[in-house]
């Protein structure tokens, strides 16, 4: 677990409701609306998580360094 949030900390920190999170959770982000998958990955990048494009080993995410004056 990358930033340690549970499943209510994604939801308010989104703005989408728990709902929503547990079934993106569940079945998938690629079954909920465009908008809501933005939203959840804007408030991942927030907390630090960089998205990997596909690059030969799939695609994937990290942790983003942290720079000399942040965090």
């Amino acid at each position: 677990m990358f930033l340690e949030w549970e499943q209510r900390d994604l939801a308010e920190r989104s703005g989408l409701s728990l709902p929503t999170i547990q079934r993106m959770e569940k079945m998938g982000v690629e079954r909920s609306s465009a908008a809501n998958a933005a939203k959840l990955q804007r408030t991942l990048e927030e907390g630090g998580v960089e998205f990997i494009p596909e690059n030969g080993g799939g695609a994937g995410v990290r942790l983003r360094k942290v720079r000399e004056g942040e965090g």
